[in-house]
């Protein structure tokens, strides 16, 4: 003879396997029949095995002994209950349920200050307890349901505010301006280059965010508490050749300074430039507004005039409005790359870093050249009114500030 275990497990998988078949009412009469064939108990027992409610298991049993008694059942065909049967929803047992929902949520969408829930957490649970509160009987799920009829859903915050400084007449001109000359001067064979400093990293056996393949039970160990005090750091500065679709990253472990970002662009033309663009009358340069590369800087002019002079070519520059970082090439076609591609390795050391640039690949065709730079970039430089105007830039006529050329102050190559 069975344990009641052993019949509960027996039910269950039955159950499992015809469940997916049985609309209610199949269901209810499939309960009933196996809590008949059970005899004493077996209510509970079929309860227990499949989590339907008593009530429901009785009523299938009552269905069928008044079909063997007063023959077909009096349900319409098709239908899974009798007419008017079932809970009524909430949204038509209380007519004022959606509007008085709406009115709690509200104050945290429309960021009511004076509201008393401005400031409590949101959840089902607190939102059934307040509708508790005001004389409704409803659980956490249906308000999860109601919220849904309210065309709520849970979302996370979205990075889509700019800010003031973005909010700028000249912003949408401006990216048309960066657009037109890119287009132009990729046309012509002139480089185009996408620039800017990838956030800086710890250097050390600290916690890398994303997940890696490792044999099963043996992650990386690494550092339970970071302590940035004591690690040393790098600055990745990158250059995207947009017209190659090629990444180098000279990788600084010193200050991101204007000097460090043109020591980039050097290394680069260096390494790279010159042997690809032998002939280019010119480079074109995109970068920031802000940071090393900040179209208010003295010094990345100034080491750009040093650039400039030394390859013998003008440096044409367009900056994008401040507070649109996003829209910078580099960011999206190599930086997210990169940290794609370490996700959940500890860089641990110098090598490390440079070793993980330079074999970041996409199916798309990126390749990522990278060197290291241990060069100190002393931060405080001062550039005087003097060495200003030494400078041979010429600005031009839309947002002289955004977009200007520095050239060669001879015609020495």
């Amino acid at each position: 003879m069975k344990t009641e275990e052993e019949t509960i497990r027996d039910v269950a998988e039955r159950y499992s396997r015809l469940k997916w078949s049985m609309d209610e009412r199949a269901c209810r009469l499939w309960a009933g029949n196996e809590a008949i064939s059970l005899g004493h108990g077996g209510g509970v027992a079929v309860a227990k095995a499949t989590g339907l409610a008593r009530q429901t298991i009785s009523r299938g049993i009552l269905e069928i002994k008044n079909k063997a008694r007063h023959g077909p059942s009096p349900l319409p065909p098709g239908n899974v209950r009798r007419p008017g049967a079932g809970q009524k929803k909430a949204s038509k047992k209380y007519p004022n349920i959606l509007k008085d929902l709406e009115s709690l949520v509200e104050p945290v969408t429309r960021g009511d200050p004076m509201s008393p829930l401005r400031w409590t957490t949101k959840s089902l649970r607190t939102l059934s307890d307040e509708l508790k509160a005001m004389g409704y009987k409803v659980s956490h799920v249906t308000v999860g349901e109601l919220l849904g009829l309210l065309n709520y859903s849970l979302q996370g915050n979205a990075k889509i505010k700019e800010g003031k400084a973005a909010k700028n007449n000249d912003r949408d001109p401006q990216f048309n301006f960066i657009n037109d000359r890119a287009d132009k001067s990729l046309q012509e064979g002139i480089p185009v280059l996408s620039v800017d400093t990838k956030k800086k990293e710890l250097i050390g056996e600290f916690k890398n965010p994303g997940r890696t393949w490792n044999p099963k039970g043996s992650p990386t160990p690494v550092n339970d508490h970071d302590f940035p005090e004591d690690a040393g750091k790098v600055a990745p500065y990158g250059v995207y050749d947009i017209h190659r679709k090629e990444g180098w990253v000279n990788v600084g472990t010193d200050h991101d300074t204007a000097t460090f970002a043109v020591e980039s662009l050097c290394r680069w033309w260096s390494l790279r430039g010159k042997e690809l663009y032998p002939d280019c009358p010119e480079i074109f340069v995109t970068a920031d507004g802000g940071g090393s590369n900040g179209s208010r800087s003295r010094l990345w002019k100034k080491e750009l005039q040093a650039l400039a002079d030394e390859i013998g070519r003008p440096i044409r520059v367009s900056h994008f409005p401040p507070g649109t970082s996003k829209w910078n090439k580099i960011e999206h076609q190599l930086f997210s790359h990169i940290s794609m591609n370490w996700k959940g390795i500890p860089l641990t050391s110098h090598e490390v870093v440079v070793n993980l640039i330079a074999n970041t690949r996409t199916k798309t065709g990126l390749k990522v050249h990278a060197v290291l730079d241990s060069n100190k970039y002393p931060t405080g430089t001062v550039v005087s009114e003097e060495e200003l105007k030494d400078i041979n830039i010429k600005r031009a006529d839309f947002r002289g500030d955004w977009n200007y050329v520095i050239s060669p102050k001879s015609s020495k190559c």
